[in-house]
């Protein structure tokens, strides 16, 4: 599973692609509102960072409205993969644009008939958001069990995109449900390092090392 940061912060995004082991960012409008940058100077610096995909959303109403801005966003960087909503005029877009060749990730997704009609569509990602999901009192990851189940026995391409993500648990689970990737904010994506007993481990390696130092030097 690939690991992407949910963020539009040029410093998170720097911070994190240094591990090497991020693979991708998404950003959405309010995300980017945080940001005191031009939009597309915004993606083009973000794309510059990242090689992997960078999720930059439409904000028109009409399908018509969508596949301008995505044909426009598209024309980035070869790695801008283009964010539609869900719904009768997202979907529309969608299948337009992918006919173009424009990578396309449906969002707001949350009901296996959704990411039905997305892949069906040809969108690039399905972005299932399973903490709002958890929010409304459903199970999130179930409905992400049944996506991944329904994707597999249809032979889509479609990648599943697990979004919305709170805790790292939520990444576990997705990555044991089979999601092709993982989006996350980039508090969730640091706890991932951490854990207490790695952290006694590390602790207790470096004092009986300088313990071993001092022996050996009589010090």
């Amino acid at each position: 599973m690939k690991l992407f940061l949910d963020t539009a912060s040029i410093d998170e995004i720097k911070e994190a692609a240094a591990t090497g082991v991020l693979s991708g960012v998404t950003t959405n409008p309010t995300l980017a509102s945080r940001e005191k940058m031009e939009f597309r100077s915004m993606i083009s610096e973000i794309c510059s960072i990242v090689s992997g995909p960078v999720s930059a959303e439409c904000v028109g109403k009409t399908r018509d409205e969508m596949l301008e801005e995505a044909r426009s966003l598209a024309e980035i960087a070869e790695n801008v993969v283009v964010k539609m909503p869900m719904g009768e005029e997202g979907v529309a877009a969608c299948a337009k644009a992918s006919a173009e060749g424009i990578k396309v990730n449906m969002t707001l997704v949350f009901s296996p008939n959704q990411a039905i009609l997305a892949a069906e569509a040809g969108a690039y990602f399905c972005s299932a958001f399973l903490g709002r999901i958890d929010d409304i009192g459903w199970h999130g990851m179930d409905v992400l069990a049944e996506i991944v189940e329904i994707y597999a026995n249809q032979g889509y391409t479609t990648k599943v995109l697990a979004a919305s993500l709170r805790h790292p648990l939520h990444v576990t689970e997705a990555a044991r449900l089979g999601a092709d990737i993982a989006t996350m904010p980039f508090e969730v994506f640091k706890k991932m390092f951490k854990h207490p007993l790695t952290d006694i481990g590390a602790e207790r390696f470096l004092q009986d090392w300088e313990k071993y130092q001092r022996a050996i030097t009589g010090a």
